[in-house]
């Protein structure tokens, strides 16, 4: 009796079908999670100095021109380093489809170190002159390069190294990463604007932070190295053939429709990310006012109460689905832009930093989705090379234009709530796109696990 009534219980429970099914060594995943993280915060930190230092920068490079002015020129090369994006994205993408995800990260993140640190090397426009200019373009479009295989490729590594069920939480730790480079960027920017004083800043100090990329790239190539390849790379390896390998026109041809959506995804989500973290350092310093090194502690504080909320987005879309998070950021976001920059531009600093707050949150409900719902939109096959078009298309026309286009349309316009304005289209367009056409992948196994 006892033997028919467990023969009876196993035949009742339900079979899992093989896709259904992603192993994972979790000691593995944590330390894919950390390497690739700190990888990310080093790109970031590499990024975002130059970010921060932009109106110093301006000064260096482009002292015949001024005020808000000035700016447009530092964002314009700023966003030089996004047209080189794409080009590397589909070199280091489809390469990393061929030879495995860890290996273009280590370079990737070599590469991006040494152009850091040549931006600190460059002699100054006083010095040498509009050859400054061109050595500054040209090392920004190095990171450009390198960049345009670094974070597509980090989202692929991280979302193949973890479990289905804990993937929107794990993977948050990337961005994790991203706001930590930012917010040792800002915090050593401070730091020596405190210490130095803005005019040793414009003299020499601004080079400090461009020279620090080279040890922590190191640091950083020395994790990745010692990872191990992807447990859905290594399964695909072994099923597949040499002649198998899939070229860009085949990933455009049969695979357009997951890149269209995913480019309207990456809109959205780069011009907030964008708006908060790049350009607001300089909004606060530029068009509002505020002294650098009180304009940039604030944003620093900002970042420092995101990595929390990141996180826990990122918790919770594993447990009622990332697409529901996303809606509610993009509501968010369009209802309260406009009060948030009305905060920002009162002058009074409680209320300015409440401003920054609003848009940190919303900012991290995509942070914390972003980098396990963009991976799930591609099979195995192809994901790093299909991401890597996607975001850095996407990245290249709305993330390095969006500190250039917003600072342009201020010195035009004299309007103050440009950002604000922007921030809300992009939301608009994200929720159509959102609501319609983007699947619930949350706890699912990634296409061709």
């Amino acid at each position: 009796m006892a033997d028919n009534k467990n023969e009876y219980s196993q035949k009742s429970k339900p079979k899992l079908k093989k896709e259904e099914i992603t192993i994972v060594d979790t000691k593995s995943a944590r330390k894919a999670v950390v390497a690739t993280a700190v990888g990310n915060g080093m790109e970031w930190f590499d990024f975002g100095i130059y970010s921060y230092l932009a109106a110093t920068i301006g000064q260096v490079f482009f002292p015949e021109v001024s005020g808000p002015m000035q700016l447009v020129f530092s964002f314009a090369t700023f966003a030089v380093a996004f047209v080189a994006r794409p080009l590397g994205g589909i070199f280091f993408g489809m390469l990393g489809d061929r030879l495995g995800r860890k290996k273009v990260l280590a370079i990737t993140l070599i590469m991006m170190a040494l152009a850091t640190l040549s931006i600190g090397l460059i002699p100054s426009h006083a010095s040498i002159g509009y050859t400054a200019t061109v050595l500054l373009l040209i090392a920004r479009l190095v990171q450009g390069f390198s960049s345009g295989g670094e974070y597509s490729g980090a989202m692929t590594f991280i979302a193949e190294s973890t479990p289905d069920k804990k993937r929107g939480f794990m993977s948050s730790a990337l961005e994790v990463g991203t706001l930590v480079g930012y917010i040792a960027g800002a915090g050593l920017v401070t730091l020596l604007t405190y210490i130095l004083g803005e005019e040793t800043m414009l003299d020499w100090g601004w080079r400090i932070p461009f020279f620090l990329s080279a040890p922590i790239g190191l640091i950083g190539f020395y994790l990745r190295n010692n990872l191990e390849e992807t447990p859905a790379f290594e399964a695909m390896k072994e099923e597949k053939s040499e002649d198998e390998d899939v070229s860009v026109k085949d990933i455009l041809l049969f695979h357009w429709r997951a890149i269209l959506i995913g480019m309207f995804v990456v809109f959205f989500y780069i011009v907030v990310n964008y708006t908060v973290l790049s350009y607001m350092p300089s909004h606060l310093t530029a068009v509002l006012g505020y002294g650098e090194t009180e304009g940039l502690l604030l944003i620093v504080i900002v970042m420092v109460i995101m990595i929390p909320i990141v996180l826990l987005m990122g918790y919770f879309s594993d447990r009622i689905g990332a697409k529901k998070i996303i809606q509610g950021g993009l509501i968010g976001l369009i209802l309260l832009s406009i009060p948030a920059f009305n905060l920002i531009a009162s002058d009074n600093t409680i209320l300015v930093f409440l401003g920054l707050m609003i848009l940190g949150i919303f900012s991290s409900s995509f942070q914390g989705t972003m980098p396990a719902l963009l991976p799930s939109l591609f099979f195995t096959n192809v994901r790093n090379g299909a991401l890597a078009i996607t975001f850095n298309i996407s990245a290249s026309l709305f993330g390095g234009t969006t500190p250039l286009l917003i600072s342009w349309l201020i010195s035009k316009t004299m309007n103050e709530m440009i950002p604000a304005y922007y921030l809300i289209f992009a939301s608009i367009v994200g929720i159509i796109v959102v609501t319609i056409f983007l699947k619930e992948t949350s706890g699912k196994a990634l296409r061709g696990s």
